[in-house]
């Protein structure tokens, strides 16, 4: 395995921090305050090719690796969660989803715009009483004629209030279980659609998050991803791609705590010298240190088995549970380095504690991925290629 970066990868890593350093970084303090959700940032980034990252070129995307979108996402955790999870969301859960399941058709008319940003995507999976317990959803869609009736709710639907279409997941026969769900896409503008944020969320405030409700909305029978049934299947692999993106924006926020600290190292001084030079201080920065390292490899080694077009359930689930565990270690010390002043809004480690909460919980808790790693260790679960897989990379016209 190659662990260099190419230059291409390089110039994207810097177009990216250069974005964060500039377009969020100034201003995230207060967008986080205020619970503001600024769109347009997602705007800027579609200009710089960063919403399709790697979509193939002939469906309107960049045609990059998907390793490329790794970059994207560190550097933009770096920033705030915020942002990242715009893009977790936008690319990794929807975008990919339809690049392995969609039709020709469904591609051309959702994929396209969706991978040049003109149109924004999300993902709908999760409801009030169906959270890791996928089949416990209520969702239903029954198909009259030409089309299928919707009638549900999902829950922490980040994206709610902006995206145009919807990746969403009903049970079309539920004496089947996890075997009669099937995926539909939606659009906003589809009768009986509506949406409605939630607030007082204990971090990412600077993003947009909610419910979305379905009253017999009418969904063309062209919308079903897929074949009735395999809605599970989906929504699992949609998930392959979205833990991917959420493990390499650890490692963002891990180097967005290490940075904070190191600057507020060299600045504050405490018994006659700075407190960098004290060990228990040192052993924070160098578990911080050690945690990007660590994560870091466990993203980019999943993201090489996407490239080939290798199942990588396992490795991107040890991914996603093991850098957002660092993160949120990495924000905790990070505030205990600040001391008092970590615990206010001057420096920027108290919102990245917020922020590191929820990467623990959603797209499978950690007690989820640790109970998936043990049953992998023990041998009782095997993963089988899926009969559609992403396209390895580089992706042929």
């Amino acid at each position: 395995m190659n662990f260099d970066f190419t230059e291409e990868q390089l110039l994207l890593r810097k177009t990216v921090r250069n974005f964060v350093d500039k377009e969020i970084m100034p201003y995230i303090g207060e967008w986080d305050e205020k619970g503001e959700f600024h769109p347009e940032i997602i705007r800027r980034l579609a200009t710089l090719g960063l919403m399709g990252v790697c979509i193939p070129e002939k469906y309107g995307g960049s045609g990059m690796d998907y390793n490329s979108l790794a970059i994207v996402c560190e550097e933009l955790e770096r920033g705030d969660t915020a942002f990242r999870t715009a893009v977790s969301v936008h690319t990794g859960l929807n975008s990919m989803t339809l690049l392995q399941w969609g039709t020709e058709e469904q591609k051309q008319t959702y994929l396209v715009p969706q991978a040049k940003g003109e149109k924004i995507g999300a993902f709908g999976l999760t409801e009030p009483n169906a959270g890791s317990d996928v089949a416990a959803m209520q969702s239903t869609a029954v198909k009259d004629g030409d089309y299928y009736i919707l009638n549900g709710q999902k829950t922490w639907i980040s994206l709610c209030d902006v995206a145009d279409h919807f990746l969403v997941f009903a049970y079309t026969d539920k004496s089947k279980k996890h075997h009669g769900i099937s995926a539909f896409i939606v659009e906003r503008t589809m009768e009986g659609f509506s949406s409605k944020a939630i607030k007082g969320k204990l971090g990412i405030r600077a993003g947009n998050t909610g419910e979305i409700f379905f009253d017999h909305m009418k969904v063309p029978k062209e919308n079903l991803l897929g074949e009735e049934g395999e809605g599970f299947k989906i929504a699992m692999s949609a998930l392959d791609s979205g833990r991917f993106t959420v493990a390499a924006g650890a490692c963002g926020l891990i180097m967005a705590c290490l940075e904070a600290s190191l600057t507020y190292c060299h600045e504050r001084e405490t018994f006659g010298k700075k407190i960098g030079e004290h060990q228990l201080v040192k052993q924070m920065l160098a578990n911080m240190e050690a945690g990007l390292q660590m994560s870091r490899l466990l993203v980019y080694r999943a993201g090489e088995l996407k490239n080939k077009g290798v199942r990588n359930t396992r490795e991107t689930s040890l991914a996603k549970w093991q850098a957002c565990d660092f993160a949120n270690k990495a924000a905790d010390d990070a505030v205990q380095i600040h001391g008092a002043y970590g615990y206010s809004n001057e420096y920027p480690v108290e919102r990245y504690l917020r922020n590191s909460k929820a990467p623990v919980i959603y797209e499978g808790t950690r007690e989820i991925h640790t109970i998936m790693q043990a049953d992998y260790v023990l041998g009782y679960r095997k993963d089988k290629p899926l009969n559609k897989m992403l396209p390895a990379w580089p992706f042929e016209e």
